[in-house]
């Protein structure tokens, strides 16, 4: 994987923790991170913490690579919260409650889906997955820990077994912050379901900045913008520590690449405690069985 012309690589745990001394910008990790379950080749739940709250995300080059590197793109992708791009489709899809939408149900499971190995097209080397089986556990246990967590799109299977987890997301969350980490789909717009889903959660639960890392035609479609790495700490900085007002005054806001939440003045909820803030406002609405309704509107309206 080459890395060198879009963002700058610390290959050793060493030169991270050099880049982060002194970085008064960083709060603590819950002591109640330190009670997790671990295993030896583990990324520590503090340094992971601490690395999002600075702008630093962890790859690996294979499924099986058990080294990890330390990202921080040279530019950034963000996507608005107030201006997630619905096109007239999904907005038909999210209406119709083609799938059941569900937070933090099977976290491993999208995880899984979103290492599976992905094809390697003719105008592009690269195959395989980045999301090793280190960073796997590693998230696994952020989720443990309730820092980690998923958006699943499912439908019922054909032969009538059950239901199939045919889509979705995982990412962490602090603050007011969520960094989507990555998504698949198996059925046609899947996954643009679940980041509608995921934008509307993230309105409700007072989040100021949704990061997504990398710029892909995808995620452009849907709205999301590419900024500088330094304007993006900012806005990280801003979404961590500042009020309502600081926020306006630093400029976020859909120009920007962030929105301010529909729940912000109410404080900062976790993404699933926006969920079911979600689900409870389609209840009130009366579309408590197709909540996918009520995200077209809400979205419609701010797109």
């Amino acid at each position: 994987m080459d890395y060198k012309s879009v963002l700058t690589r610390y290959s050793t745990a060493q030169r991270f923790a050099k880049l982060l001394q002194g970085n008064t910008a960083v709060n603590k990790v819950p002591e109640t991170t330190v009670h997790a379950p671990r295993t030896a080749n583990m990324i520590e739940p503090e340094l992971l913490m601490l690395a999002y709250r600075s702008g630093i995300f962890p790859m690996a080059d294979s499924r099986d690579d058990p080294e990890i590197f330390w990202i921080e793109p040279r530019q950034r992708a963000i996507l608005p919260l107030d201006g997630f791009h619905l096109s007239k489709s999904l907005a038909r899809t999210l209406r119709r409650g083609r799938f059941t939408v569900t937070c933090n149900v099977a976290f491993s499971d999208v995880m899984e889906a979103c290492a599976a190995p992905r094809a390697v097209r003719e105008d592009d080397d690269e195959g395989g997955s980045w999301i090793s089986h280190r960073i796997q556990d590693s998230y696994e246990n952020l989720h443990f820990l309730g820092h980690a967590h998923s958006i699943e799109c499912w439908q019922e299977a054909l032969d009538g077994s059950g239901r199939q987890l045919v889509g979705g997301l995982y990412g962490v969350g602090f603050d007011r912050v969520f960094c989507g980490e990555s998504m698949f789909s198996r059925v046609p717009d899947s996954s643009k379901v679940a980041l509608a889903w995921l934008v509307a959660a993230l309105r409700r639960a007072g989040a100021i900045l949704l990061d997504c890392q990398f710029i892909t035609p995808h995620l452009a479609s849907l709205g999301a913008v590419e900024m500088p790495q330094k304007r993006y700490l900012t806005l990280l900085k801003a979404a961590q520590f500042a009020l309502e007002s600081d926020a306006e005054a630093l400029g976020l806001g859909a120009g920007t690449g962030a929105g301010l939440g529909a729940g912000l003045g109410a404080g900062v909820l976790s993404l699933p405690e926006g969920f079911a803030a979600l689900l409870a406002d389609a209840a009130e609405a009366g579309l408590a069985s197709c909540p996918g309704k009520l995200i077209a509107q809400d979205l419609t309206q701010t797109s």
